[in-house]
Parts: C-alpha cells; sequence; structure tokens
C-alpha cells in the first residue's frame, strides 16, 4: 500500500482507521468507538476503553516468550558503564518499584515528579508509575531549582524520584541540593522523596522524608497493572511557555500507546526485537515517546546513552554506539549532527567503525538545513529524513514514512502529513494560502489520537494558546508552506519571520544559505529593530574546526550569499561571527533571548539554557555591530 492510500484510508474513515491501529495493543477492555467529539473543540479518543501502559511496554512481551530479548541498553562514555537490561529483568525492576511506592500510598491518579539523568532507573521510574495508574511528570536533571519548585507546585506530586547527581563532561552537576532548594521554595511538600545515590556522587539524605533507592525497595511486594480509563493522564509534561509560567501537556493514555506503536514500523520502519536509539534525555518529549514509550511499547530495544555527541570521548562516539549495540534506526536532533561536523567536516571517523546495521537516520528539533544533511547522507550512505513534531503533539505531524513507502526527499521539507494530521497553511484571517505562499502552519481539528487534549488544570489557558485564533484548527506557532506536491516547509517559529521594510521573510531560508557556506558550521539568523525598515536580518556565524581564513571575508562572503540566494529584499548586510550559539539543553537556539539582548529589552535567562555564560559573548559581538546598548 502506498503512502498516498494509507493516508486516504484515514481521511476517509477516521474511525475506522484509528479503531484498526488500537488493535495492535492490548486492552483490559476494549473502547466502543475510537473519538469522542461531544466536548468538541476538546477531543478525546478511546475514552471508554480499559488499558495499562506498563503491561503494554514491558509484561506483553514477557508472556510472548520474548522474557529474554534485550529492552534497555545503557550506554555510558561519561562513566564507561554499559548495561544490559532484558525485559523480564525489566518487569520484575519495575514491579518491584512499583510495589515500594503503593506500599508507601502512591495510587491512580497521584502525580510523581522524576528528575533523573539518564540511566535506565529514569525509565523504571516512569512505567513504575504507569504500572500503578499514577501520572508522571518527568523535570529534566540539573534543571534550576525555581524551575523545578513552579513544577512542584503545578503538578502537586505526593512523591519525587531524583539522583543523588547528574554527570556531564568534565564536571558532577549536584542534584539533591537544587531538588532540596526546589522542595523549600514551593508551597506544595511532596509526602517522600526517594533518592538514587551514584557512586560520583552520594547526597545527604533528610531524614524521613528521603529514601535510597535500593533500601525503600528491599522486600517490597511486586505490584500487578492498574487499569486506566483510555483519557486518563499517562503523563504532565512541562514546556516553556511564553509567559514563563510552563505550560504542563497532559499525554492521554490510550492514545499514544495506539499512535506510538503505529510509527514505530509504518514512520522509522523498525520491526519488533531490532535496535531503536533515539539520542536524547527523559526530560523533553522524544525521551518519553522515542527512548521509553514507543521502542518498548513495540517490543523493540532501546538505547539509554549517557554522553554527548562529541567530547565523550570524540566526534566518533555515535557511531561507535552504533556498531557495539547494532543500531537499526536513529534519532537526535540536527544540533548534534552540526557539532560532528563542525569537530569532524571530512566524516572521517565515521569510516572507522561499522554501521552496516544502520538503515535511517531521523532528525528533528530543529530546522534541518540541507548542508547537515547532505553531509549525513555522505558520511553514513543511508537515508535522512528530517520529520517535524512538537511536544504538544507527541508523535511526528510530518515525515517520510519508510515502513510505507520510502517518498523522495526534498531538502529543507520534513515531506508530508501523516495520518491524522490535516496540515494547512492560514493567512493572518484563518483563510488556507495558496502553494508556495508563506503563512501560519495548522492543523484542522480534531488532532489525533496521542495529541495533547488540554493543558494541565489550565484548560481556558489550553484553548488560548492553540484553538482560539483559528477556530477549528490547532495552532502549531510555525510558519512556513506546502508546494505543489503537498510537501511541507517549516521555515521558523511565527515569531521568527520578520518584516523587512513590508516584506515578510523567513530568517529560517537564509540561515539555510548562510549553512550552505563550506566555512560555516553553524548559524542563526534573528531580526533586529531598524527606525527605517522595521526590521534587519542579522546572522551569527560559528565556524568549521580548522577555517583560518580571516572573519570578516566570510562574512563578506555569506553577505553576498544571502543577496544572491535570496536578493536584496532581504537586506542582509549584517553578520558577525561567535564560537558557539545560545542554545536549550535540547539544542533548540535561543533566537527570541538574542532578538531581546540587541534589541536592549530586559530578559529572563530561560531556565533550559545549556551553557548562559554564552549570552555575554552575544552581547558582546552585537555591541560591536551597534547593537544590545
Amino acid at each position: 500500500m502506498s503512502y498516498k492510500d494509507v493516508y486516504a484510508r484515514w481521511k476517509a474513515d477516521p474511525e475506522a482507521f484509528w479503531m484498526e491501529q488500537a488493535e495492535a495493543i492490548d486492552w483490559v477492555k476494549k473502547p466502543s468507538k475510537a473519538l469522542w467529539d461531544e466536548n468538541a473543540p476538546i477531543y478525546e479518543w478511546f475514552k471508554d476503553g480499559l488499558v495499562n501502559a506498563c503491561w503494554n511496554a514491558v509484561d506483553r512481551h514477557v508472556a510472548a516468550g520474548r522474557g529474554p530479548q534485550y529492552a534497555i541498553i545503557y550506554d555510558s562514555p561519561i562513566t564507561g558503564r554499559t548495561h544490559k537490561i532484558t525485559y523480564s529483568e525489566l518487569r520484575n525492576r519495575v514491579a518491584t518499584l512499583a510495589g515500594a511506592l503503593k506500599a508507601k500510598g502512591i495510587e491512580k491518579g497521584d502525580r510523581v515528579i522524576i528528575y533523573m539523568p539518564m540511566v535506565p532507573e529514569a525509565l523504571e521510574a516512569m512505567l513504575a508509575c504507569a504500572r500503578l495508574g499514577a501520572i508522571h511528570s518527568v523535570v529534566f536533571g540539573g534543571f534550576a531549582a525555581h524551575e523545578l519548585a513552579v513544577r512542584i507546585d503545578d503538578a502537586k506530586p505526593k512523591a519525587i524520584l531524583a539522583a543523588s547527581c547528574g554527570i556531564e563532561p568534565g564536571r558532577v552537576v549536584h542534584y539533591k541540593p537544587l531538588l532540596d532548594a526546589a522542595i523549600e521554595q514551593a508551597t506544595h511538600k511532596p509526602d517522600f522523596c526517594v533518592i538514587l545515590q551514584r557512586e560520583q556522587e552520594v547526597a545527604k539524605m533528610i531524614e524521613g522524608r528521603d529514601f535510597g533507592w535500593h533500601s525503600f525497595q528491599y522486600g517490597a511486594q511486586p505490584a500487578d497493572c492498574v487499569p486506566v480509563e483510555g483519557d486518563h493522564p499517562a503523563y504532565i509534561l512541562y514546556t516553556s511557555g511564553t509567559t514563563g509560567q510552563p505550560k504542563g501537556v497532559v499525554r492521554p493514555t490510550a492514545g499514544h500507546l495506539v499512535a506510538l506503536n503505529w510509527t514505530m514500523k509504518n514512520i522509522f520502519n523498525v520491526d519488533p526485537g531490532e535496535v531503536f536509539w533515539a539520542a536524547s534525555d527523559v526530560g523533553w518529549v522524544v525521551g518519553h515517546s522515542y527512548i521509553t514509550y514507543g521502542p518498548l511499547v513495540h517490543g523493540n530495544t532501546t538505547v539509554v546513552f549517557e554522553g554527548k555527541p562529541v567530547g565523550t570521548p570524540d566526534a566518533g562516539t555515535f557511531w561507535r554506539v552504533i556498531q557495539d549495540h547494532k543500531v537499526a534506526s536513529f534519532f537526535t536532533a540536527p544540533t548534534a549532527f552540526r557539532a560532528i561536523k563542525r569537530e569532524d567536516p571530512k566524516g572521517e571517523l565515521a569510516s572507522q567503525y561499522d554501521l552496516s546495521s544502520l538503515r535511517a537516520l531521523f532528525l528533528a528539533g530543529e530546522r534541518a538545513d540541507s548542508d547537515t544533511i547532505l553531509w549525513a547522507q555522505k558520511t553514513l550512505k543511508v537515508p535522512v529524513i528530517d520529520h517535524w513534531w512538537q511536544t504538544e503533539s507527541g508523535w511526528p505531524m510530518v515525515a517520510n514514512p519508510l515502513g510505507i513507502e520510502e517518498l523522495p526527499v526534498k531538502l529543507g521539507s520534513p515531506t508530508v502529513p501523516m495520518p491524522g494530521y490535516d496540515v494547512q497553511i492560514l493567512d493572518e484571517g484563518g483563510q488556507p494560502m495558496k502553494p508556495g505562499e508563506l503563512g501560519a502552519i495548522a492543523v484542522k481539528l480534531p488532532l489525533p489520537p496521542g495529541t495533547l487534549p488540554t493543558l494541565w488544570n489550565a484548560e481556558a489557558r489550553f484553548r488560548k494558546a492553540y484553538l482560539e485564533h483559528f477556530p477549528g484548527y490547532y495552532e502549531t506557532g510555525d510558519a512556513g508552506y506546502i508546494d505543489e506536491d503537498g510537501y511541507l516547509y517549516v521555515m521558523a517559529r511565527t515569531d521568527d519571520v520578520i518584516n523587512v521594510a513590508g516584506h515578510r521573510l523567513s530568517t529560517g531560508a537564509m540561515e539555510e544559505v548562510l549553512a550552505g557556506h563550506q566555512d560555516v558550521a553553524e548559524c542563526a539568523v534573528i531580526g533586529v529593530t531598524d527606525a527605517l525598515k522595521g526590521q534587519l536580518p542579522l546572522g551569527f556565524l560559528c565556524l568549521n574546526k580548522g577555517t583560518n581564513r580571516p572573519e570578516d571575508e566570510i562574512v563578506r562572503e555569506c553577505i553576498g550569499l544571502v543577496r544572491e540566494k535570496i536578493g536584496p529584499v532581504a537586506a542582509f548586510k549584517l553578520g558577525c561571527v561567535v564560537n558557539r550559539l545560545p542554545k536549550t539543553r535540547s539544542g533548540k537556539i535561543l533566537r527570541a533571548t538574542m532578538v531581546k539582548i540587541a534589541d536592549s529589552q530586559p530578559f529572563k535567562i530561560p531556565a533550559t539554557i545549556d551553557d548562559p555564560e554564552i549570552l555575554d559573548e552575544i552581547r558582546l559581538a552585537l555591541q560591536g555591530l551597534g547593537y544590545a546598548r
């Protein structure tokens, strides 16, 4: 069956399509129908079914005789450890942890915050919550105390599961003091905390509140899986909101099991038993969907990697992991590949490893520029697939469905909408635009199973943020266009479309041109305020390692390239070289923060920033161009 056939089948009868996909997971009680739309525009899926996410991710594979298969491969170049856990072992570990939590009063509907690094215990904590019907909320390990406190007050957890520390190249991140400070700041107090003591740092425990990970579980009765309704929240995942108040995205249990299971074969093209690796973090949506639930529900082996693309120990670490664990399908952020390409521009390290198991590379999280995709294609000699989705959607909205049909790749496009997503480009008034015209990317309601039905305790905010601007649509906050063949091009966040003398221009299109320069490893374009034209584009360039040409010469060439490829209308005349760009820990470039610095506006240092010191370097570079006064 071709992609067109599958998409048309969904469009003709979404109800039948999703009921058919629902057959692939185990139900305690099957749902009577797929979509519940009585409360539109708030939609729910598989609402009257009964299901358990942990059973589907772990126990059913053991029951089917696949217990000896590895469920998790933990690979930590930072600590020098590798540890493999079978499905049988995972079931026993999760059931025991769930039993210990149950004995301390955790039950269906209770919230549990998980604050951990990339270790198998983080996945076990998530699955133990799912086993009991408790709602987990993973907060990225090492998040600042204030940000953790805000999430504690919003989710009101009965318990917090944390680690004593996280380990970064060359430093230990002390989690426990951050956790203690957050609990002190928060109005809501958890009943208890469970701390995984790591040998790199043993944390100080608070008598009566804190329990050691292993002693806490000692002698606990393994817990059974608790059935929950299809619309019961599996988890809350906070995504940064524009107001500074984080938004708690709610993930309904049944829909996400059905949708993720469908994607593993149809998009990522892996079969049960094969190794799937998403090099992300459990604190992000990718970690929920494609390190934990997706691969495990589908019966794959998932890789939990505690390291970085470069520096642990070098830019070949990804290739080593693919070789050592025979990874079939690999998913990471374009940022990671740009970092590798900057260290090893010719891709020489890849030739030192056996990458024959790898069938495809998937990129998401930031726009994948053509230069990075071409470099990855040349280096890995496999399809390099850009795909596009959000924390809110929980799974790819637009992709190249390798398991259905490998569609031709068009550089700069994440390809076509997946079943469930009727993606349209709208103008300011909410009217559909013609092919090739730049506008707001919106998805016709209802959204498919597994997407957010609301925000945690904030339905009014959910409606305002996503539904009100374009009635009948979900507003993605991204801007782009659809070409004559139905391929989507995501050009920028709506905020990153700049207005130069009345012309709406995409910063993403300019970045695409700059990234094509032979000496540029990475770049970002922002719009700065200009008295005459309203806004002007300004480019930041990070150069490849070993580039020794004069910087001003490279900047001049880049300005010329934009003029040649986009035209004088872009008014691109400002550029500077910087060592690195300010990013979130998941690799997103903090363009909005850079705009505020340039325009000398007050700003709050984002909680997700990887290294706040980079902002000083950006400020100095901007001052050199006459901005950030």
